[in-house]
């Protein structure tokens, strides 16, 4: 046996390895992808079918907008002081996440509110599928964010409990992804509605 075979055989290639609980989390990005894709299909169909109403969307929306954008700089801060162990920033950073990611929904359930003013209704003789599908995006997205605040609540308290720190991150890296995911997922959202409206 040459050298060379012999260190073939004693050196196996490394495999790539994701941590479980990431590659559920992944799968789950996936599968929601997978639902909006549908989703905002389905809107540029039943628009070519006509009988669309066209309004503005209500500018709570885009204050709204500008709040979870803000949320994502915040997760990161809090990322990237947890990963320094700066304990006290990352109490700040995370916490100031939570309280955006609360004023995100308030925001919604404001546009929400902006939206039947102005006539745009989810069911019934006055609605129209514009409005029914700018209800079902938002109200969709707004349940999946309600998720992310669970996870950034359940990282706040672990964090205080001192349990993220450098050499614990991976419910920390599994939080910030989910939440930076939801972040782009709506911006894509509003930036699909403003093209498409």
């Amino acid at each position: 046996m040459t050298e060379i075979t012999q260190k073939i055989i004693e050196e196996p290639n490394n495999t790539l390895s994701m941590h479980p609980k990431k590659f559920a989390l992944w799968l789950f990005i996936v599968s929601i992808v997978m639902i909006f894709a549908g989703l905002t299909s389905a809107y540029l169909v039943k628009q070519a079918e006509g009988n669309w109403l066209l309004f503005d969307l209500p500018i709570i929306f885009y204050i709204s907008s500008g709040v979870i954008l803000l949320s994502s700089i915040t997760m990161h801060w809090a990322y990237l002081s947890a990963k320094k162990d700066n304990f006290n920033t990352t109490k700040i950073a995370m916490s100031v996440t939570v309280v955006l990611g609360f004023a995100f929904l308030v925001t919604q359930i404001m546009g929400w509110n902006d939206l039947v003013n102005m006539g745009v209704f989810f069911a019934g003789s006055q609605s129209n599928p514009a409005g029914s599908f700018l209800y079902v995006f938002s109200g969709l997205h707004g349940l999946h964010l309600v998720s992310g605040i669970v996870f950034l609540l359940i990282i706040l308290v672990a964090v205080f409990k001192y349990q993220i720190h450098g050499k614990n991150m991976v419910r920390m890296e599994m939080c910030a992804t989910y939440w930076h995911f939801l972040d782009l997922l709506w911006i894509y959202l509003f930036v699909f509605l403003i093209v498409n409206s």
